[in-house]
């Protein structure tokens, strides 16, 4: 069983999920902004995420981290290291709530999360899938130093695949 980590940058504190955090998770889930995901989801499915995403940690020694503002105690959405059998290979996503976008947090909390995965879980190489239509995602990719790999693997033949090295 794999313990889950605490991981700080100068801002942010990216922790292990709560109840207290699902329905913050359940509104962003249902709403437009998960389309990239490939949502908008019923109660039943975002729940079935929600637990996905803290089941991961003793399954697969990695999961999703709750985002949370270091200064003011708020969550700010989500980044996670997502494997198993609906993923060809690691998966580095994030997503942040609405009040969070354009502020450097998911570059932040992905950027933390990719060190953790590189330098104590060791994972050799991780991919983003990204929603074509996603345009900010994409470039968060690129920002993370992320090159598209047209001939990866992906769950969605539809995606993009940006490989982290």
């Amino acid at each position: 069983m794999a313990d889950i980590p605490v991981l700080r940058t100068e801002r942010l504190i990216l922790r292990p999920m709560t109840m207290g955090d699902w329905p913050a998770y359940f509104d962003f889930m249902q709403s437009p902004r998960s389309a990239g995901m490939g949502g908008p989801f019923d109660r039943k499915m975002a729940w079935a995420l929600f637990c996905h995403d803290m089941a991961q940690w003793p399954l697969m020694g990695n999961g999703g981290l709750m985002i949370e503002d270091g200064a003011s105690g708020s969550c700010l959405g989500q980044v996670g290291i997502n494997h198993g059998p609906l993923f060809p290979e690691h998966e580095l996503g994030w997503f942040v709530y609405p009040e969070a976008e354009g502020k450097g947090v998911a570059f932040e909390a992905a950027q933390r999360f990719l060190d953790w995965a590189r330098n104590d879980r060791k994972l050799p190489s991780l991919v983003s899938y990204v929603d074509e239509d996603n345009p900010r995602s994409r470039q968060l990719a690129e920002r993370l130093g992320a090159i598209r790999d047209d001939e990866a693997a992906r769950p969605d033949p539809a995606d993009l695949v940006y490989r982290h090295f």
